[in-house]
């Protein structure tokens, strides 16, 4: 497959509205306003559009977007589970549908208000109470105070600090340089408002060891994503991000946010598995991705995710990043536009909206070299995606 597939389609259009606490308007009219804007930027027409991706997690399906829009037909719909996790599933399920045929011009988009609506880190959300096998695992969990992604995650970060040595303070420089970034980003929620690591150190608690400066936002806010095949794109105003390689993975005993019966539980094989896959897809190797956007709703996730992708060893993560290689001017610059910490959640695809921009050479914080390849990941420890997206040349 890696063979058809790999650079045959790329992401040709970006579009987003502004990333706030309170949108003031209704998540169908965000989704609508993010895909409009995404098809401006590749200056397609709305009634070229024949193709969806989304979240299951998505309030707006792709008919009512579709209707809203005026567009005609569409020959291709899907829909990708586990919320962050499957943040790049929803572009690799377009790149094959373009790259197979099926589809032309198929649209991805997240669209929600996550702090003025459901706040997903003030319990299990709604469609956790329905009785079914997806949800089974939160009998297991819930009676031991294991209700938000913040304390489900704490576990592990307890589990990650004992075995190396990891600290709170490590875990700070995670969210000090994102700030950083973020503070470069007009588009960022947090533009003009870096920290120093005494305010994380400072922050308060929400599930130990994770301090609210730990924490990604709670954004309202919508973005969307244009994929096409890699010969339209080359005809389209901006340079084209190729898809090189776009994974999906689920681990042995996978349990969502929640793997605690596995030996280690501070691995995370579906990692591993994605980015076996994208080496593959892609010819490439770590020494070859030029920069980075890792999901980072909890910052320990970042050092993981750098340590399975195999950036640095295992236990390495705190000193690769204290030795300035996820800088800017840096060996693997890292959430450039402020990640979910400092620029907004929208379940990751703000993050492939700003690897798009690091392929374009429009980043805010656009590193000093050439960008060739960017790794963009989903969220974990869940069912696992991510990308590699790559100039054209």
């Amino acid at each position: 497959m890696s063979q058809t597939f790999s650079r045959r389609a790329a992401i040709a259009g970006i579009g987003a509205t502004e990333f706030s606490k309170d949108s003031g308007r209704s998540e169908w009219r965000l989704a609508c306003e993010s895909v409009l804007a995404a098809l401006a930027d590749a200056q397609i027409g709305v009634e070229e559009v024949d193709g969806f991706a989304l979240f299951t997690m998505e309030n707006n399906p792709e008919i009512a977007v579709a209707r809203a829009l005026g567009i005609p037909e569409l020959k291709f719909f899907s829909r990708i589970p586990h919320g962050g996790g499957g943040a790049c599933a929803p572009v690799q399920q377009a790149a094959l549908a373009v790259s197979s045929g099926v589809a032309d011009v198929v649209v991805v988009y997240r669209a929600f208000n996550e702090r003025s609506g459901h706040r997903f880190g003030a319990g299990p959300p709604p469609f956790a109470y329905a009785q079914n096998t997806d949800q089974e695992y939160r009998n297991w969990i819930n009676p031991y105070g294991l209700l938000t992604p913040a304390q489900q995650e704490a576990f592990l970060a307890q589990r990650y600090m004992a075995k190396y040595g990891a600290t709170s303070e490590d875990f700070g420089r995670v969210s000090v340089l994102s700030r950083k970034h973020a503070a470069n980003n007009p588009k960022a929620w947090f533009h003009g408002r870096p920290i120093r690591l005494e305010e994380h150190q400072s922050s308060r608690f929400i599930a130990e060891p994770l301090r609210l400066l730990d924490c990604c936002q709670e954004s309202d806010g919508g973005q969307a994503l244009v994929i096409v095949s890699a010969e339209r794109a080359r005809d389209l105003p901006h340079p084209p991000a190729l898809i090189s390689g776009a994974a999906q993975g689920v681990g042995p005993q996978q349990i969502s946010m929640s793997s605690y019966y596995r030996p280690d539980i501070d691995e995370m094989p579906e990692v591993e598995l994605v980015a076996r896959q994208l080496w593959q897809q892609s010819g490439l190797r770590p020494a070859e991705i030029d920069a980075a956007v890792i999901y980072d709703a909890f910052t320990p996730m970042v050092l993981l995710q750098l340590e399975e992708y195999g950036f640095c060893g295992r236990g390495e993560a705190k000193d690769y990043l204290l030795d300035g290689h996820l800088e800017v001017d840096g060996a693997l610059p890292v959430n450039t536009h402020g990640g979910q910490l400092g620029e907004g959640y929208l379940h990751g695809v703000n993050g492939i909206a700003e690897g798009v921009r690091l392929v374009r050479g429009t980043s805010t914080n656009q590193p000093p070299k050439a960008i060739d390849n960017v790794l963009v990941t989903g969220g974990s420890p869940v069912p696992h995606s991510g990308l590699v997206l790559s100039a054209d040349r």
